[in-house]
Formats: C-alpha cells, structure tokens, sequence
C-alpha cells in the first residue's frame, strides 16, 4: 500500500472567503503573506482562474465539476422550488471528495460548508443536518468535518458550527474561528493513516465580514492605509504590471459610490477598517504556514498539491449574505460569553473585538479588486477574478505565470485527473450529470492547455460568456457588453457596436447553455401566480423584481451610483437616494 500510496498525491484545497484580486503579496498587495507568496514562487502563478461571484454557486461548482446551477445552488442556499435552484448539493453530481474515496484517499475537511441548504442560524435546533436538504459534509464524501454550515458569523462564536456531524459550542475566549480552520486541518494530518492518500478542503471563512482579527495583528497595520483608497489602489496597481498584469491594461475608474478620500473625515477610523480586513488575511496565511509546516514535518509536502483562490471578489455588501438586503437579525448572536455585540459600521468604535461587527465597506472593496470594476455578485472581471496558486513540488519544476482562462468547474476534472480517479455515471444509485469543466493538468507538465468550450457565468441575472480573448457580458438589468479581454481585461473599451457577429456568436451560444444547464430568468418567481421572489430571508425585504422594486430605483442603483451622504442609503453596497 505504501507504494501504492506514492504514486499518488495528497491534494490540499484552500479557498478564502470574499477576498479580491489583488489581496495577497505576490498578486500586487502590500498585506503580509509570506507563506502564500512562497506557494507561489515556487509553483505557479494562475491569472485568469474564475470563481462563479458568490460563496455558494463558487462552492458548489468547485466541489463538483459542474455549474452552480446543474449541482442544485443555481442562487444560494435559499430553496426556490426547482432542482437546480434547491439551495443545496443535488443528488445528481458527486463532490471531489465522493470520486477520491472511491479510489483510497483518506478526504478531510475544515470550515465553511455553505452548499447544504439553509434554517435560522440563531436556532441550531431547526436545521436538520443529514436530512434531505440538508446534507452535511460527512453525507457528501468527508470523512472528517470540522466547521460551520452557514455562510458568515462572529469569527469569536460562529453560528452552526459543527464537529463530525454535531453541533458544538464555542467553550473559551480565546478562540478564532480562522485559527480553529487551520488548527483542525493540522489535526486531520496528524490523525491520518500512513498508508493511503489524502484530499483535503480547507474552506476559511476570512477575510469575509465582520472585521474580527487578533490586536497585535491589527495594529501592524494601523496607519498603513491613511493615504487612503485612491493612492492605495495605484499603489498596487503598478506592482502588479508586468506580473499579473499585462502592461497595456488600463487601472479602471474608481466606482461611482466611492467618495473623495479628501472628504472623509474619520480617516483613521476608516484606515483601521482597511488595517483590520489585512489583519484577517495575514492570520489566515500563519494558518496556511502551519499547515506546510506541518506537511514538511512528516516528509509530505513535495507529494501534496496545495491549491489556493477564493470564491468571489472584494465584497461592497453587508450583513446581506443569503439576502438581498441588509438583515442584521440573523448574525445577532452574541460574542463569547454572551458579550453583547454592537452592529454596524460605527465611526469611531475600534474593529476588530467580538463585541463589534462591521464590515470595510464599498471603497475598500473597489481597491481589492484592483484593477478591475464592480464586485461580489457581479460577472465583471471585478466580481469573479481570483488569484489562484498551484504548488507541487514533485511535478511543478518551472515556476511560472501562466493567462490561461479557466473556472472553478475546472477544478474537480483537474483533481481527479491527477489523481487517477474516475467521474462515475452513477453513484448511490442517481444518474450523475456529466462534468461541465475539463482538466487542465496538463499545464502542470509544462504544456499548454485551451479549453475546448466557453466559460460561462450567470448569477442574478448577471451574465457572461468567454471565448478565448472575447468576452460577452451584462450587469443586471442592462444591456450585452463586448470586450477583447487579451487587449483589455479592464473592460474598459466596449466594443458592442463595432464586433456585432462576435456578440452575436457569443450570445448565441450563451444562449445554448442557458437552456442546457436550465437557468431560469431573472428575477425568479416560484409559479406564475407569484410576483415577489421568495428567497429574502425577511419575506417583507424589497427585492430585485420590477413587480416589487420599480425599475427607475434598479437604474438608479445599478447605473447612477452615488457617494453616501445625509439624502442616500446603503443597500448590497448599492447607495441610491432615499
């Protein structure tokens, strides 16, 4: 078995949570990454790998091989009444970790589930882990879980936070959730067998809202971002040229809603939010380290691939992570013992402590995303970017930067290519939907690789389509956008008028896949007796419907925003007048 085992490689998966393009050292940031940025140096640098612009739809698609939509997350976890929009992991896709324990491999994980459906997490007692709709890790391949099912919480007393398939309760104050994620994943390494390989998914839940970080680690940044978001976003800007960034591609417009750092006036309040959102990447990278660290121990890190990227861009919203509006009730949780927790973004009060819960907010997120425009949610290069590192010393000898186009429902194929594992056509009985994505390990051996089909997105009526350098996209509800992304990865010089048949061709086939894949319009409505979506967490919410929201408020908040004042408000980072 030991033999055996060597011809096979442990395979460790790590996603962060909301963070943007530019985040980490060795794609432009000035945060402190150091055992990242060794990842990457000494295995290779992936610019164009695509998430699907949101927590859930990205998870599903990486842990299956398949569209969001075709694995049952079509939105979020929200059931919408319709198999691909189940709000959970359908019956008809296998995870990576179903494949590779059909094949020997011990599979781990540690963190953010988020693909099992959802109940009021303030209210463990109404979930029903393990039952239909509502399956857990150890239903869907792991043999280990440690971690929580929801989407985002106090990082000091997380909702939904389980061991194996019970719930558990936070029991000290000094506990944290990104230090738990990695702590656990050491001890899933620790506890397994000698003989057979592993796969691990390491899922953190940083550096998502709220701003939870140890002090000593904010403080390394405080006054670090006075100069403020503007300078900087050029700042990382042109460390990323000639890298990341191919020379010619232009740093976007600021956002809209960004207002004039020069009319802030709680500057150092708005440069501790920055200060603490670095602090939480830095904690997750000393977590990562352990975990190399730990590999190098036992003599298993040239054998293990480590992968890393995150599962949607710089995040503008707030406390609306299964909703579409701001919906503070269902994080109202309190902190460690029962410490009352004050909500908002509060000028003045320190982030960081378990007793607040903010976020850093659209300007911040803007420089995240560095260059690119918009967001988590949107398909613009913003929203779905993400770096990505791949690191396997035992087969990866030219540490390169490599612009190959590829997505998260790639991800899967690749795995089980390496590892030498089969997709099945059934599993437990169910007819599995063939895999959407394809393998591109080749580029691991030092070949190019070029997908054979376009890259598509869609989530809230967001769309996209990708055809090597052409890009077809349209932010809700507006029109189709064309950009040659190898001239232009920006999008900033629309070309809808001047390459008709390529739009043309491009939406076609968007088209094609629209009806393949079943993805339903936009906004989605339960039956035709229905003129207001149901997936708001508060069924009284405003959504994006024009039955319920009148379509000059969408152009308003979509096309015309605006920087906050005393006449404007916040909603998904969306600031419209009041």
């Amino acid at each position: 078995m030991k033999e055996e085992k060597l011809n096979k490689p442990n395979v460790i998966f790590i996603l962060a949570d909301d963070l943007g393009y530019s985040d980490i050292g060795c794609f432009g940031s000035e945060i402190n990454t150091p055992y990242l940025d060794s990842l990457g140096k000494n295995g290779i640098l992936m610019t164009q790998m695509y998430n699907s612009a949101r927590c859930c739809p990205s998870r599903a698609s990486l842990l299956t091989g398949l569209t969001p939509h075709q694995a049952g997350v079509g939105h979020m976890v929200e059931n919408l009444g319709t198999h691909n929009y189940q709000g959970y992991l359908s019956d008809n896709c296998v995870t990576i970790a179903e494949c590779l324990s059909e094949t020997g491999y011990q599979t781990f994980m540690s963190g953010k589930w988020h693909v099992g459906g959802h109940e009021d997490i303030q209210n463990v007692e109404k979930w029903r882990p393990g039952e239909k709709g509502f399956p857990t890790p150890k239903q869907r391949g792991f043999d280990k879980f440690f971690g929580t099912l929801t989407g985002a919480g106090n990082f000091y007393n997380p909702p939904t936070l389980m061991l194996e398939d019970k719930f558990i309760q936070v029991e000290s104050t000094d506990f944290h959730y990104t230090d738990e994620i990695s702590k656990h994943a050491v001890r899933m390494i620790d506890e397994k067998n000698d003989q057979d390989p592993f796969f691990m998914y390491v899922a953190f839940t940083a550096p998502h809202w709220p701003l939870h970080a140890w002090e000593e680690d904010i403080s390394k940044y405080e006054g670090k971002y006075r100069k403020g978001w503007s300078q900087t976003r050029m700042d990382r800007f042109e460390e990323m040229r000639g890298s990341v960034l191919d020379p010619k591609w232009k740093l976007t417009d600021e956002d809209p809603a960004n207002p004039d750092w020069d009319d802030i006036k709680d500057k150092d309040w708005e440069d501790l939010r920055m200060a603490t959102y670095s602090a939480q990447i830095e904690q997750m990278d000393r977590g990562i380290g352990k975990i190399v660290d730990k590999l190098k121990k036992i003599g298993e890190l040239e054998n293990t691939i480590i992968m890393f990227a995150a599962d949607n861009g710089g995040c503008a919203e707030f406390l609306a992570e299964d909703s579409n509006q701001p919906n503070p009730n269902q994080f109202n949780n309190p902190g460690p013992d029962g410490i009352k927790v004050n909500f908002g973004n509060i000028p003045n009060l320190r982030p960081g402590p378990a007793d607040t819960f903010m976020s850093y907010d659209l300007p911040w997120a803007n420089l995240s995303n560095t260059p690119f425009r918009l967001f988590k949610r949107w398909v613009h290069e913003g929203g779905i970017s993400t770096p990505f590192i791949v690191h396997w010393p035992e087969k990866i000898t030219n540490h390169d930067i490599i612009n190959t186009p590829v997505q998260f429902a790639d991800i899967s194929p690749t795995i089980l290519d390496v590892c030498g594992s089969d997709y099945p056509k059934t599993y437990k009985s169910n007819e599995i939907t063939p895999l959407e994505g394809e393998s591109f390990a080749r580029l691991f051996d030092g070949y190019e690789f070029n997908k054979s089909n376009p890259l598509f997105w869609e989530h809230e009526g967001n769309r996209a389509a990708r055809i090597g350098d052409w890009k077809l996209v349209s932010e809700f509800p507006g029109p189709w956008e064309l950009y040659n992304i190898s001239e232009d990865r920006s999008e900033t010089n629309n070309l809808i008028n001047k390459e008709k048949d390529i739009a043309n061709d491009l939406q076609n086939k968007y088209e094609d896949w629209v009806q393949r894949c079943g993805i339903l319009d936009w906004p989605i409505r339960v039956d035709s007796e229905s003129t207001k979506k149901i997936y708001s967490m508060n069924k009284n919410e405003v959504g994006l419907d024009p039955n319920v929201t009148p379509m000059e408020i969408e152009e308003e908040r979509r096309y015309q925003r605006k920087p906050p004042n005393e006449d404007t408000i916040t909603v998904r980072g969306i600031r419209y007048s009041k």
